[in-house]
């Protein structure tokens, strides 16, 4: 299935007897990176929460929060050596630089692990931290799928106009060469005014100028890579659809500007044009996605 690189996931429950919570936030990348923010009473999991992410998000910025929920946690309490450091360091900062003002205990309170909820390490477990997660990554699983859902459609519309496009460039190619090799003909005999004309020479003239007109193996090239679109936008590889589809695109566009080159032909330029601006929609959507 199609997935979204953007999206949001989030759960809750209890690791040994305190409640814990997390986010998790994804956000389009070329690779995997994850940013995880523990606090230090989990912090000593984070590896096992890396795994975890992998496990469940092939590409992407992920970013995993998870807190503690300090108000029902019943190990909560104030670390009073950590405490007494800080005010001995803010008594000699006093000193030095001549301050005056009282120390204020709520902002030593707010200072990193001062007040500590620790999880009980008798019965808080890996695995129970790490169900929050899975828990999480489903949530987030679910808003990237409904989303690479509707980024899929649009995608499969944009398809669907190139397709059109090429098909009316197909239709216009034979004509505009056999318009080409008359108004070659014509050149040819209004230049000789009568002079005795080589017929096999301008046999070969018109062979060289088809050629170099000829878009039947773009037009073969472009088919070959729309169903290869289709087909990954149908059955999605293990790894993702998004590098493969920008990688297809990129082939389109190289087909577009080859056909563009040779056209000499407003009608087939205005198809390539086209063309091109529908990639460009379809390369905007294909980037957010997995």
């Amino acid at each position: 299935m199609i997935k979204s690189m953007t999206g949001f996931g989030a759960g809750d429950r209890t690791v040994g007897k305190t409640r814990v919570s997390v986010e998790i936030r994804s956000v389009n990348h070329r690779y995997f990176n994850p940013s995880i923010k523990l606090p230090n009473e989990l912090s000593r999991w984070e590896a096992e929460v890396r795994e975890a992410l992998r496990r469940g998000v092939v590409r992407g910025h992920v970013t995993l929060t998870a807190r503690i929920d300090r108000e029902q946690a019943d190990e909560a309490r104030i670390d009073e050596a950590r405490f007494g450091a800080y005010v001995e360091q803010l008594q000699k900062l006093q000193e030095r630089f001549g301050i005056t003002s009282p120390i204020d205990s709520a902002s030593i309170l707010r200072l990193p692990d001062v007040i500590a909820s620790e999880v009980d390490e008798a019965t808080g477990t890996a695995e129970e931290f790490v169900a929050i997660v899975a828990r999480a990554v489903e949530s987030l699983d679910r808003m990237r799928i409904a989303e690479g859902s509707k980024l899929g459609a649009y995608v499969a519309a944009r398809l669907a106009i190139i397709a059109e496009a090429v098909e009316r460039i197909a239709e216009r190619a034979p004509q505009r060469l056999v318009e080409q090799r008359d108004r070659l003909r014509a050149a040819i005999q209004e230049l000789a005014s009568g002079v005795a004309i080589d017929d096999q020479r301008i046999a070969q003239e018109v062979a060289i100028l088809a050629d170099r007109l000829d878009v039947s193996e773009e037009i073969s090239r472009f088919h070959a890579h729309l169903g290869a679109v289709g087909s990954t936008l149908a059955t999605p590889p293990a790894d993702g659809v998004g590098k493969r589809l920008g990688f297809l695109l990129q082939e389109l566009l190289r087909e577009a500007n080859t056909t563009g080159s040779k056209a000499n032909d407003s009608a087939i330029v205005r198809e390539v044009i086209r063309i091109k601006e529908e990639l460009e929609r379809i390369r905007e959507q294909v980037e957010n996605l997995e």
